[in-house]
């Protein structure tokens, strides 16, 4: 089953238009200020993100504007024409869309997973080169992450049996300091369980194990999401002669 999609647009966006919010999507600074337009209502642009000065601010909100996204308001302040609960499912929508643009893969959003020990919504479900690849989205910085959020993460994995799994963090801050050592700790804690040690792939991704994966959004996003998806495919592959 689908969850209603939760999003700061239309479901029936043009293709252009969709072109269009995608690559300002595709920058960390925009996720930033959009996320902090959704929580906000009417908002200043200015007052979104540290990461833009008030010039910048203004030009992302107009780009919005011109999209038909969101509505000029008096004393140069904006809405959202579309408002949504949170950022989450705005995110979900461009990684699915990206994996389908840039990898050709077959992508499902928010599926609801019922079973006993597990549920909660699939953020995004892949079909890559015949293998099941599930993608957690977190869009909050790391410090927000609970250690009930990492179990049912897991609680998903064990259920759904993906070939390869992520857990991804739209964050430029770094996982090793807290992020990590949760992933670690759920996975390899507990008496029978052997002590599991992350390996970097490189910056801020890691290898949980050959097959689980951890990221966050630097220097890109999606292009950390594809190597995760590489990584874990080539660990299914046999030994090289």
């Amino acid at each position: 089953m689908q969850a209603r999609p939760d999003l700061a647009f239309p479901l029936d966006l043009d293709d252009a238009t969709a072109d269009q919010l995608a690559h300002l999507l595709g920058h960390y600074a925009f996720r930033l200020f959009l996320r902090a337009a959704i929580l906000s209502g009417p908002f200043d642009p200015a007052s979104m993100t540290r990461y833009l000065n008030a010039a910048q601010a203004f030009d992302l909100a107009e780009k919005l504007a011109d999209l038909g996204l969101a509505r000029r308001l008096p004393e140069r302040k904006y809405s959202l024409a579309h408002p949504a609960r949170s950022f989450g499912g705005t995110l979900e929508w461009y990684v699915a869309r990206e994996l389908r643009q840039r990898f050709a893969f077959d992508v499902a959003v928010g599926l609801k997973l019922r079973g006993r020990g597990s549920g909660g919504d699939l953020d995004v479900v892949a079909a890559a080169e015949g293998k099941l690849v599930y993608i957690e989205l977190k869009s909050s910085p790391p410090k927000y992450l609970t250690p009930s959020e990492v179990r049912a993460f897991f609680q998903r994995v064990r259920a759904l049996r993906p070939d390869v799994s992520l857990f991804v963090m739209d964050t430029a801050l770094r996982l090793a300091d807290k992020v990590i050592p949760m992933l670690e700790e759920e996975l390899g804690g507990g008496r029978e369980r052997e002590p599991v040690k992350a390996a970097r792939v490189k910056r801020e991704l890691w290898a949980i194990t050959p097959h689980v994966y951890a990221a966050n959004a630097q220097p890109d996003l999606v292009a950390n999401i594809g190597r995760a998806i590489a990584e874990g495919l080539r660990a299914l592959a046999p030994p090289a002669p």
